[in-house]
C-alpha cells in the first residue's frame, strides 16, 4: 500500500563569497529550492538549483514542485518521479528528497542502496573564474590546498592563454582543465588546442555552444573534450556521445540522482569517462553527487566552497580532496 507523503519547499538564497565569472555571465548567487518530502515520521531532503542557461531558475522549479505537488503527495516512486517529470531542477530536488526518505525509512544509507561501496574521500578540482590574471592568482591563493584546478575561459584565445600560462606557472604541480563554457566557435578551435597543450592542460570542457556541436564532427582534439551544456539527460547522452569522451554529469541537468546514475554507467558503456559537476550549492546538493562521485573518473564538487554561509563546507575539503559524511545525508 503506497504511503502519503506531505512536500515542502523553501528557497535559499546561496550567495557567493565573491562574484564569479565565467564566458558570458557573472554571478553573485544562484539561489536554489529545498525540497522536503515527508511520511510523517521520516523526512528527506533535495536542493537544487536548477540549470539557468535553460530558465530552469528557482521561480520555475517551485512552479513545477506545486504543478506535481497533488502526484507526489499522493505517495510517488522514484522511478515513477522519472517517468512524470521531465529533467532538471524540480526533478532532482525530489529525487534527492526521495532517495534520503527511502533511506531512512530503511535503515540503509543511499550509498548502499545505490548498490556502491562505503564513500572514500576523493580529489577534487577547485575552479577559477575568467578574470584578468592578477585576480586569478589572487583567488588560487584563497583557495584550500588543492591538486587539480579547473580554470573558466572567456572565449577570446588571446586573453584566454594568458590566463591559462600563469594558472600553470603558479601551480606546475596541479592536475589543470579548462572549461570554455560554450565560449568557442569552429574556426578557433585548432589554436585553443595547440595553446592547451602547449601549457600541459588535460581537459577541455564544453567548446562550442549547445546546439552547435556539429563544429566538432570530422575534428578531433589532442586533448579529451568533456560534454557539459551538450549532453543534459539520457537522451541527450545517446545523441551527441561520439563527439565527446568525457561526460560531465551535473544532477540539476539530469534530474536527480535516479538518472545520473544510469547516465554513468551507460556512458561506460559507450566508451566516455565520467566526470560529476554541480552548479553551485551548498553541502546538501553536493552529497547525492559524491554518491555519484565515487563511480567517476573526474571530480568537480567544489560548489559549497564557494557559498558565503554554508557552514559545513570547510569542513568538506582537505589536501585537495572531498569528503561527504553520510550523517549530513541520506545515512539511514
Amino acid at each position: 500500500m503506497t504511503t502519503a507523503f506531505t512536500l515542502s519547499h523553501r528557497r535559499d538564497a546561496m550567495a557567493f563569497r565573491e562574484p564569479f565569472r565565467i564566458s558570458g555571465y557573472l554571478f553573485e548567487s544562484m539561489p536554489a529550492v529545498v525540497a522536503t518530502i515527508s511520511d510523517g515520521e521520516a523526512a528527506g531532503r533535495g536542493e537544487a538549483a536548477g540549470v539557468y542557461y535553460l530558465g530552469d531558475d528557482p521561480d520555475h522549479i517551485e512552479r513545477e514542485l506545486e504543478k506535481y505537488r497533488a502526484r507526489v503527495e499522493a505517495g510517488i516512486e522514484r522511478n515513477e518521479l522519472r517517468d512524470l517529470m521531465p529533467p532538471g531542477g524540480a526533478r532532482n530536488a525530489l529525487d534527492c528528497a526521495l532517495w534520503e526518505l527511502e533511506s531512512l525509512r530503511k535503515n540503509t544509507p543511499v550509498w548502499k542502496l545505490a548498490g556502491g561501496a562505503p564513500p572514500k574521500p576523493l580529489v577534487t578540482t577547485f575552479t577559477l573564474p575568467a578574470e584578468d590574471p592578477a585576480e586569478i592568482l589572487r583567488r588560487l591563493g584563497d583557495l584550500p590546498t588543492l591538486k587539480a584546478v579547473k580554470l573558466k575561459l572567456e572565449g577570446n584565445l588571446a586573453s584566454d592563454s594568458e590566463r591559462v600560462r600563469v594558472v600553470r606557472a603558479a601551480r606546475p604541480d596541479a592536475w589543470l582543465a579548462v572549461d570554455a563554457n560554450q565560449g568557442y566557435g569552429g574556426d578557433d578551435l585548432d589554436g585553443l588546442v595547440a595553446m592547451l597543450v602547449r601549457e600541459k592542460v588535460l581537459l577541455l570542457e564544453q567548446p562550442v555552444r549547445r546546439g552547435q556541436e556539429a563544429l566538432l564532427d570530422n575534428w578531433r582534439s589532442p586533448i579529451p573534450l568533456a560534454a557539459d551544456e551538450s549532453i543534459q539527460d539520457l537522451v541527450e547522452l545517446e545523441a551527441q556521445h561520439d563527439r565527446f569522451q568525457v561526460l560531465n554529469i551535473k544532477l540539476d541537468k539530469c534530474g536527480g540522482l535516479t538518472e545520473a546514475l544510469m547516465m554513468a554507467e551507460r556512458a561506460r558503456q559507450l566508451g566516455m569517462k565520467v566526470m560529476v559537476g554541480n552548479m553551485a550549492g551548498a553541502t546538501l546538493s553536493t552529497a547525492p553527487a559524491f554518491i555519484l562521485a565515487q563511480v567517476c573518473d573526474i571530480v568537480d564538487l567544489d560548489g559549497p566552497w564557494f557559498v558565503a554561509d554554508d557552514p559545513l563546507a570547510a569542513s568538506l575539503y582537505a589536501d585537495g580532496e572531498i569528503m561527504v559524511p553520510a550523517r549530513l545525508w541520506g545515512a539511514g
